[in-house]
């Protein structure tokens, strides 16, 4: 496996179709809200009941999966904190900086790109990934981008259990602790894996209509702290969450290779409810300009990672 080999065959192919979203959403005024509404209610809850009620993942191996991803999060939510307070960031800006830090866009951008790289158990593994993250972006989340006071947060945490997500986590595993699932082949299944399949270009073609929507507010190197954070410091704390909870394998991999993504566009959202303003910068622009800068320099660090992650020199 060489570099060019990781790019040619997992980054090229998600670059390309979340470019069309981009020249797209660049050449035409698109609402993106009605693609995200199908996206988040029905291609998605599908793609999640399918790939878990057919991984070969084991339970054990997923509770696991699910505290390294908690114990990622909280580590990174710490790293940040210190840094951006060493840094003398204030508040929102001190949030937005954990926020981008800590939550990878582990759906849009890390599903296709896992799918890719390391096929179905690539596809699974980053789907329980994003079902525990889902859960702490809107508890732990949602608490850091409201310290300053604005908004909800109990009425924001509360939006946790209105995501279909979740209950499709919670269908396949019952489904599969009764012994109800249908078997493959049936249209039942076929049905879900056609309608599952189709989350993922629509997911790339989202991330490519929302960053052709995102404007860079903030200057560069104000964000350079969490791009530092996101990019080189998180694939370490992964590696060693990974090591320390016993992930190894392809499912490690894969877990790695999740942390590592760029910041995710749902801190972006929490911050738009629930940011200010601070020196004349708005938290919701120091996201954006995060999301924008960590995508485009993830394309470097991200083919340099699978390298090294299907060669096995890591995990």
């Amino acid at each position: 496996m060489s570099l060019l080999s990781a790019l040619t065959s997992s980054i090229l192919p998600v670059l390309s179709v979340a470019g069309v979203g981009y020249a797209l959403g660049t050449v035409r005024d698109v609402d993106v809200d009605p693609l995200a509404v199908v996206s988040l209610y029905v291609l998605s809850p599908a793609l999640v009941f399918h790939s878990l009620a057919t991984t070969p993942i084991a339970g054990g191996t997923a509770a696991t999966l699910f505290v390294a991803v908690g114990a990622f999060t909280v580590l990174m939510m710490a790293a940040a904190e210190g840094l951006g307070r060493a840094s003398g960031e204030g508040r929102p800006t001190l949030g937005s900086l954990v926020l981008t830090s800590s939550f990878p866009n582990a759906g849009n951008f890390g599903i296709p790109l896992s799918a890719f790289a390391f096929g179905a158990i690539g596809r699974s593994t980053a789907v329980l990934f994003i079902a525990a993250q889902s859960v702490l972006m809107y508890t732990l989340g949602v608490y850091v981008a409201s310290r300053n006071g604005v908004g909800s947060t109990r009425e924001a945490a509360l939006k946790v259990f209105k995501l279909p997500l979740i209950y499709a986590v919670v269908a396949a595993v019952a489904a599969r602790a009764a012994g109800v699932v249908p078997a493959a082949g049936t249209p039942a299944m076929e049905t879900l894996k056609l309608t599952g399949d189709s989350a993922i270009p629509v997911m790339l073609l989202l991330l490519g209509i929302q960053l052709a929507n995102t404007s860079s507010g903030t200057p560069t190197r104000r964000v350079s702290p969490a791009v530092a954070l996101k990019l080189f410091v998180a694939p370490v704390v992964a590696l060693g969450v990974a090591l320390a909870v016993g992930l190894d394998g392809s499912i490690g991999r894969v877990f790695v290779l999740e942390c590592a993504m760029p910041a995710a566009v749902t801190p972006l959202m929490l911050t738009v409810e629930f940011g200010g303003d601070a020196d004349g910068l708005s938290a919701a622009d120091y996201v954006s300009t995060a999301v924008l800068v960590t995508t485009l320099l993830g394309t470097v660090t991200l083919t340099v990672l699978i390298w090294l992650l299907q060669s096995g020199a890591v995990l």
